[in-house]
Formats: C-alpha cells, structure tokens, sequence
C-alpha cells in the first residue's frame, strides 16, 4: 500500500510548559482534501482541534485556515489559530508574523511578543459583546448561583458567578447542554482571592461540539474580553481558564477586535499517514 505523508505538529497552546494549555493538532495542506477526510482526521486526533492550512492565493494572507473539532468544522478557534501561528513562525525565524484568511472570522495575524524564552505570541481576533438574556434552563443545567446571563449571537453563553470559587465548583449537566447544539457555555467570575492570580477566570464547555470541558478557549475570550473590560473599567486584563489543565490569556479591547496573548510549546512533530 502506497501512504500519503502529511505532516503534523502537535502544539499546547496558551502553555509554558508541556501538558498544560489547550493542545492542537496543525496540519499543513498542499490543497484541501474533501470536507469529509478532513473531519476524518480531527476525528482520529482526537483534540479539542486540529487546524489546516494550505498556501493563500488571494494575496490577503499567507495561509488559509479551517479549525475541526473531532465531530464539526467551526466558524473561530482561538488556541488552533495561535498554535498554527507558532508552528510556522518556529520554521521561520526571519518572520515577525504570520496571516490567516478564513472563511467565517476574516483575516486574523498572529505576531511574536518578546524575545528568546520568553517569546509569546499575540493575535487578534473579533470582539463578541455580549448581551444580557435571561437564560433560567441553561442556568440550571450549569449549577451554582448565577448572577448574571448573557448571549451573543455567534452561540456564545456567558454565565457570570460571584466569586471564582463557584466557577471552580461547577459539575454542570453536559448531557442537558449537550442536547442545545453547537453552543460555547462560558463561565466566569472576577478572580479575587483565586490561587491563579489572575484578574478573572473562566471555564468553557462545549458538550455539542464534542468537547465535554475546553482546556483553554481563544474564542471565549472574544466574548469575556469586552465584557471584563467594561465592569472593570480598563482596556486590558489577565485571565486564566481554570480547567484541569489551565492555562493564561492576556486580554485587550483592541476596538472592534480583542488582542489574546500567550505560550506556545511544541510537543510532537511527525507525519500523518492516509
């Protein structure tokens, strides 16, 4: 039997150091393969996302970028856009950026952020305010007291708790948020007095797309980036995603788009055989 040899990279995103963070499968593309081998592939790694590129013919990026979870193709993914923006600026240290046009997101640049060990990365990404709904189901299938219930449109729920005890707390009913479709439940809470030392934290879930708890989620911080910056009354603000795995966001208002910063820390390099 012949193989085709794609390459992979593995990335733990919004991570300095192995096995935390969000990990991300980034695949290179001379073309698109067919949609269905494509979510064939996100389903055989098994992360929270896997992202494909291939070379951008339009003139407005470098690449093309598509994100799959293991069961869909989604319209934003934060932490797989920083993990491809790593991976390619790892092969091309002449490079200070690196720009992806996508389908449903627009252009989005991920940029070096320092030097040497502590080199991070900043992106920006579209900014999703939320606004308040009365959501009393989806309040009860996450537990805890809720405070406040916000929605956007983009299927975004943004659930705002007292204290970050009760984020860290929460056992939310997955199977009852499951049965709402593709929909990010972001839960958060100022992070006063959390181990973390972080200005706020949050969780995300996202049972429908066949991500039971999201380790670090780049696209909830599209929706608590205008939200935190408002009740705190400043453009900027660090945030940590308090999974079992965890992981740091830094947070600006950048007008109409929000400004994420991170880690990155490649875990595997190797070939996909199909």
């Amino acid at each position: 039997m012949s193989w085709r040899r794609l390459p992979i990279t593995q990335v733990d995103a919004f991570a300095d150091r192995p096995f935390a963070g969000n990990p991300a499968a980034v695949m290179p593309l001379e073309s698109w393969l067919d949609d269905a081998t494509l979510q064939a592939i996100a389903a055989e790694n098994n992360l929270a996302e896997t992202a494909f590129l291939i070379p951008d013919e339009s003139g407005e990026a470098d690449f093309e970028l598509r994100w799959f979870t293991p069961g869909v193709e989604v319209a934003l993914c934060g932490h797989a856009t920083l993990a491809s923006g790593h991976a390619l600026l790892s092969a091309a240290p002449w490079r200070n950026d690196m720009r992806f046009r996508t389908r449903k997101a627009g252009i989005l640049r991920v940029a070096r952020d320092g030097e040497g060990e502590d080199t991070g990365y900043r992106m920006v990404l579209p900014a999703y305010p939320p606004a308040p709904k009365a959501l009393p189901d989806i309040a009860t299938y996450m537990g805890g007291e809720p405070v406040e219930t916000l929605w956007h449109e983009g299927g975004y729920v943004l659930i705002v708790y007292a204290d970050a005890a009760h984020v860290r707390a929460l056992e939310p009913d997955l199977r009852a948020l499951k049965a709402g479709g593709d929909i990010l439940y972001i839960a958060t809470a100022p992070g006063e007095g959390d181990p973390s030392g972080a200005d706020i934290i949050s969780r995300a879930f996202a049972p429908g797309a066949g991500i039971d708890e999201d380790p670090v989620t780049g696209s909830a911080h599209c929706v608590l980036t205008p939200y935190w910056t408002a009740r705190l009354g400043r453009d900027a603000f660090t945030a940590y995603q308090a999974s079992a795995r965890g992981g740091y966001v830094g947070c600006r208002l950048e007008g109409d788009g929000v400004e994420l910063s991170g880690k990155c820390v490649t875990i595997l390099t190797g070939e996909f055989l199909l």
